[in-house]
């Protein structure tokens, strides 16, 4: 008898979502069955919009329930925006439609704190309907989250916990070096600061995770953010950074514990920042310290990542769930079932 296949639609085809999409081809546990879009790309074979250089018979659709009534899959991977707000229409209609969802919505990844409202209304319908709803990424999702409670693992006591990422945002896509303001003048990023449009989301969710992964309860969150200023002119295929102006941003959050701060996220990404890498500083015995030396890659972790978490979705409990409530994400090739 032929193993079980996962059957899945991807949902949102931008450039995230088509490299979500063209991981997933890649799965023999996988079959890709459909694809759904907002406006962009609509009509057009999914194939060719993800750049394969064949079509695969799958085009892009705007009208979801048909394409689930359609494919009948088993997991949608939605890739559509960073805000819980703008996607909980989108995430209850998959859900309403019995289907398990994976995520790349940062704001979806700890909402419990934050949203406790949207947060609740996802994990009654999700139970109601008996399907997962999870969403991972590489930050949130991973670097700043997944990944230090894991090393906390082999320790005896926790007092703290700190985690960098620094990244040279140059080779990154087009929409990650916007949003982190590259190429904009000092007060034009002011302006989308204060605006709340130009932000890394999910230092909040992470550190929400990390506190509740531990058992801690936290007194207070806050983030701290500011431009990195360029020096000297810098390029990227999408951009160009002048002297003076922004060539990304520095951002800090903080998880504090009578007024001790014993959880700490710093976060920068720039373009032509140059040194790039990834650290977990974990105070407690014993002390840990992990480096990924050149950074994880932030577009290829993400589509792996939700990829990697289909199957562990489609075995997972109904309701909605973050990481650290499912089994460890593995890059898994092999048959399902």
């Amino acid at each position: 008898m032929a193993a079980r296949k996962i059957r899945v639609v991807q949902y949102g085809c931008g450039p995230i979502g088509c490299r979500v999409a063209s991981y997933a081809l890649e799965r023999p546990n996988i079959e890709l069955v459909g694809a759904i879009g907002r406006t962009t790309n609509v009509g057009r074979d999914l194939g060719e919009v993800a750049g394969l250089g064949r079509k695969l018979g799958i085009i892009i659709s705007n009208k979801p329930e048909e394409v689930f009534a359609k494919t009948k899959p088993d997991v949608v991977l939605h890739t559509t925006s960073s805000s819980l707000v703008k996607i909980q229409l989108e995430i209850n209609q998959i859900v309403n439609a019995g289907i398990n969802v994976v995520s790349t919505t940062e704001e979806l990844s700890y909402p419990w704190k934050t949203q406790p409202k949207i947060s609740r209304e996802i994990d009654e319908l999700a139970k109601k309907k008996k399907v997962t709803v999870l969403a991972t990424g590489v930050n949130p999702g991973f670097v700043m989250d997944t990944w230090p409670l894991n090393l906390t693992a082999v320790c005896k006591d926790v007092k703290k916990v700190r985690v960098v990422r620094y990244q040279d945002a140059t080779t990154r896509r087009g929409p990650f070096q916007k949003k982190i303001g590259a190429g904009l003048t000092l007060e034009e990023f002011q302006k989308k600061v204060d605006e709340g449009t130009l932000r890394h989301v999910g230092l909040t969710e992470s550190i929400g995770m990390i506190a509740a992964g531990l058992g801690w309860e936290l007194d207070d969150i806050k983030e701290t953010l500011e431009p990195i200023v360029a020096q000297k002119e810098a390029k990227s295929q999408f951009v160009t950074v002048k002297p003076g102006q922004a060539m990304g941003v520095r951002q800090v959050g903080v998880g504090l514990k009578n007024g001790e701060e014993i959880i700490r996220l710093d976060f920068e990404a720039a373009v032509g920042r140059g040194e790039t890498y990834d650290a977990v500083y974990i105070t407690g015995i014993p002390n840990l310290e992990m480096v990924a030396n050149g950074g994880i890659h932030g577009d290829i972790a993400t589509a792996a990542i939700a990829v990697n978490a289909v199957r562990r979705v489609f075995d997972a409990p109904p309701g909605l769930l973050t990481m650290k409530d499912i089994p460890l994400v593995t890059c898994f090739i092999g048959p399902v079932g």
